[in-house]
């Protein structure tokens, strides 16, 4: 991350520009000798949420090689070993309360042990996926397969949730195979096998897409319609009272 670089917060998801002000990365030698991987260094980097309603600190810390520039003090990264994000625990997104709390704590497990350990992570974020189907569209199958064959005739049908897509049905199961999870989790969600972090990553982009598509965009629609109801209310009451005042008018004049 540099001054004056594009940065969301993990924390509130503030979109903002990193200053110098709150932005600092500090670069140090690892005074060992005979590191296998070569001589050692570590980067911490510190960055400040802008947003006043937060203020909170992202911070991580990098294990790298380094090669030493002669006739100075400096030092040039080589080659990363390893990264740690301390602060937040996570890449979680913030997601709103509307969403069902086991939803939410599947997906910010499943992003707080997706590089520690991706099968674990693959397996939190697919039961993730088919907690969102049966909540949002209201389809228990007992395998994710038979869930996703239902919804994708229930599109066909237009007897969908609104904001349910084909092509997000297809998605959904083109990501049920990855690897070779598809294969064991149809008989037992539960079920542990190989995945890397990518895959992983796969599988946890689909979930923030699910909750952005269906959740949110669903509880946008009815805020927007709720507005338009309240709008129409005072319209009509006000209307009525002009009505009112109109008769009231007429009838001391008739008087």
């Amino acid at each position: 991350m540099k001054t004056g670089e594009n940065w969301k917060c993990p924390y509130c998801g503030h979109a903002q520009v990193v200053d110098e002000a709150r932005h600092r990365i500090v670069n140090e030698k690892v005074y060992v000798q005979n590191w296998v991987e070569g001589l050692p260094a570590y980067q911490v980097e510190a960055l400040v949420c802008a947003n006043t309603d937060c203020r909170k600190m992202s911070l991580s810390f990098c294990l790298y090689r380094r090669k030493d520039v002669p006739g100075t003090s400096q030092i040039q990264n080589i080659g990363m070993h390893q990264i740690w994000r301390l602060l937040p625990a996570s890449f979680a997104k913030p997601l709103p309360e509307y969403i069902p709390v086991p939803l939410r704590k599947d997906y910010e497990e499943a992003c707080a042990i997706r590089d520690l350990s991706p099968k674990a992570s693959a397996t939190l974020i697919r039961r993730c996926i088919q907690g969102i189907i049966r909540d949002f569209c209201k389809i228990q199958k007992g395998t994710l397969k038979g869930e996703i064959d239902e919804l994708r005739k229930r599109v066909d049908e237009c007897k969908a949730p609104l904001g349910v897509q084909h092509d997000t049905v297809e998605a959904i199961d083109h990501v049920r195979g990855i690897g070779n999870i598809g294969a064991h989790m149809e008989k037992d969600i539960n079920i542990i096998v190989d995945v890397d972090a990518d895959e992983a990553q796969i599988l946890i982009e689909l979930a923030e897409l699910l909750f952005v598509e269906w959740y949110v965009a669903r509880e946008e629609r009815r805020k927007r319609i709720q507005k338009l109801d309240a709008i129409a209310a005072q319209k009509k009451e006000l209307q009525q009272q002009k009505q009112l005042s109109a008769s009231a008018e007429s009838s001391a004049t008739t008087a």
